[in-house]
């Protein structure tokens, strides 16, 4: 149960300190906002999609969100994630760029399943 803890706690930080605190200080920089260009995609959709993301890195890292909640936000990273890496796909092709939300997808499934393995410690000890 305690390398449970261990495993969801650092694999939640990660997509928290990534999808949250970072890109909260950093998406109104120049090299962003050119990013989300770069891929066709239009400056407010940029902007929603920071509001969206800071919010579910928050409804995963804070304990009494609702169980239903925090799924929502766990398929909303999911889908942001395999949608980010098909948008560098098709206009970046193969590289490490197209590939790395799927390598952040797979820390967050691991984040996902410790969850769903800690609620279910916690109900069957109840």
């Amino acid at each position: 149960m305690k390398n449970q803890k261990i495993i969801f706690w650092v694999t939640t930080m990660i997509i928290f300190l990534m999808e949250g605190v970072m890109l909260a200080f950093t998406s109104q920089t120049e090299m962003a906002k050119e990013g989300i260009k770069h891929l066709g995609y239009t400056e407010y959709f940029g902007n929603v999609l920071v509001v969206f993301k800071v919010v579910g890195a928050l409804l995963l890292i804070i304990p009494q969100v609702p169980k239903r909640i925090k799924e929502w936000a766990y398929a909303g990273f999911a889908f942001d994630f395999i949608f980010a890496s098909i948008s560098h796909f098709a206009v970046d092709g193969f590289n490490f760029q197209s590939f790395f939300p799927l390598i952040i997808l797979a820390v967050l499934l691991v984040s996902y399943y410790s969850y769903h393995q800690l609620n279910s410690a916690s109900t069957h000890s109840k």
